[in-house]
């Protein structure tokens, strides 16, 4: 089973959306709508794993000045600079049976190190309580509760230095 990772295409936008519905509620998921901004204007941060050519999972994030994510930054024209500073992690999403085979952690990996060569200082995202530790083994340090509302859930603010 090789895994392999490559930047978003607009043909993926399909398997992005579908992968998106299964991993998350719907009041938290992004839309088909979001996914097409997201692939048209920040392609550069939003990376698909594949097996097979097919889609298994992706994490995509936008580039900002904000030490934090705030809900704005999902919006169209939110915040996303290309010469930010920092590099946000939206999403982070493996379908379930791909779950628990290092896959998740082979992404996070590759956009840090993508966000370390376009000369980025920081990582930013968003989590729920039962994920702060799994983000805590790439140096996320848990910074409270977030004041996104995105959903109606509870997130936590994450941040790592690159």
């Amino acid at each position: 089973m090789e895994v392999i990772i490559r930047k978003v295409q607009i043909e993926d936008l399909d398997s992005v959306t579908k992968i998106e519905s299964i991993c998350f509620p719907k009041a938290e998921a992004a839309t088909y709508d979001s996914f097409l901004y997201r692939i048209k204007t920040f392609p550069d941060s939003f990376y698909v794993a594949t097996i097979d050519k097919k889609v298994i999972g992706f994490i995509n994030g936008c580039v900002t000045d904000s030490n934090v994510i705030i809900d704005e930054l999902y919006e169209p024209d939110g915040g996303h600079n290309p010469f930010g500073k920092n590099q946000t992690v939206f999403g982070l999403d493996i379908l379930p049976e791909y779950q628990h085979k290092g896959i998740a952690c082979k992404l996070m990996r590759y956009l840090m190190e993508e966000a370390k060569k376009s000369n980025r200082k920081k990582m930013v995202l968003t989590c729920k309580e039962n994920l702060i530790g799994f983000y805590e083994q790439f140096g996320y340090k848990n910074m409270g509760v977030s004041e996104s509302t995105h959903g109606g859930v509870v997130w936590y603010d994450m941040i790592t230095d690159l």
